[in-house]
């Protein structure tokens, strides 16, 4: 983004008063809503670089966390009732914000029903996100690394259509990923047998880009690997702060 942008007009005033609010829907699960705000603020000091000063440079964002978004880890069973809490979620968010992310790579299966909601704030979704990631590195393959409904590819994954960018490498047992997806929820990041059975699993993985598709895998990503992780709740970050900031005139 080209900084020189970035100035709320000549008023002296922080920055923030030339912005505007962004969302993050939370609850599947509630560490990762925390990550993708920690991103956020992150990717908002890079961006800004020498012009960041402070808190009153900080993007606004509005929060709202469903622990029954949960319910998406078993997306084919709980379709429905998992569909109506997002949808009361975007709906809470759509008035208060000018865009709005979903911090679970699963949820954002419903992007297109959301599109169709016509809601005022607009959604930064996680397919979205990596489909310019990959327009613009042009890797030869990928490994897409998430829940299950997310890497089967089935109806119910939102990088469906991935396969028609990249060549898309999946793993002989998305079982044992998913396994370990709901043991970082439970246990929690810190618990010392999650980083040897990710790092187990990376070695069995061709491809020299490999997406982190679920917002649980980049919280044990601290290891060693010649992979190259590519945390796709980074890439939303960055799309959802340059929503922040007012259309150039």
């Amino acid at each position: 983004m080209d900084s020189s942008r970035l100035d709320p007009a000549s008023s002296g005033l922080p920055l923030a008063f030339g912005r505007r609010p962004i969302g993050i829907i939370a609850g599947s699960g509630p560490e990762a809503g925390v990550d993708l705000w920690s991103k956020v603020i992150k990717q908002n000091q890079r961006c800004l670089g020498d012009r960041y000063r402070g808190d009153l440079d900080a993007p606004e964002v509005v929060i709202r966390s469903d622990p029954l978004l949960g319910l998406s880890m078993e997306l084919e069973r709980n379709e429905e009732e998992v569909w109506e809490r997002l949808k009361l979620a975007a709906c809470a968010l759509s008035d208060s914000t000018a865009a709005y992310a979903i911090a679970c790579n699963t949820l954002n299966y419903f992007a297109n029903r959301l599109a169709v909601l016509g809601l005022p704030s607009e959604l930064v979704s996680f397919q979205s996100a990596v489909s310019a990631f990959v327009e613009d590195r042009r890797p030869e393959r990928v490994c897409l690394l998430g829940s299950f409904p997310v890497t089967s590819m089935s109806p119910w994954s939102p990088y469906a259509d991935l396969r028609e960018l990249v060549d898309v490498e999946r793993l002989k047992d998305p079982l044992a990923l998913h396994h370990l997806i709901y043991d970082v929820k439970s246990l929690g990041a810190a618990h010392p047998s999650l980083r040897a059975r990710f790092a187990a699993l990376l070695q069995g993985i061709e491809s020299e880009f490999v997406l982190l598709a679920c917002t649980e895998l980049p919280l044990i990503a601290d290891i060693s690997t010649d992979k190259t992780l590519v945390d796709v709740t980074d890439l939303v970050a960055e799309a959802l702060v340059g929503r922040s900031f007012l259309p150039a005139e």
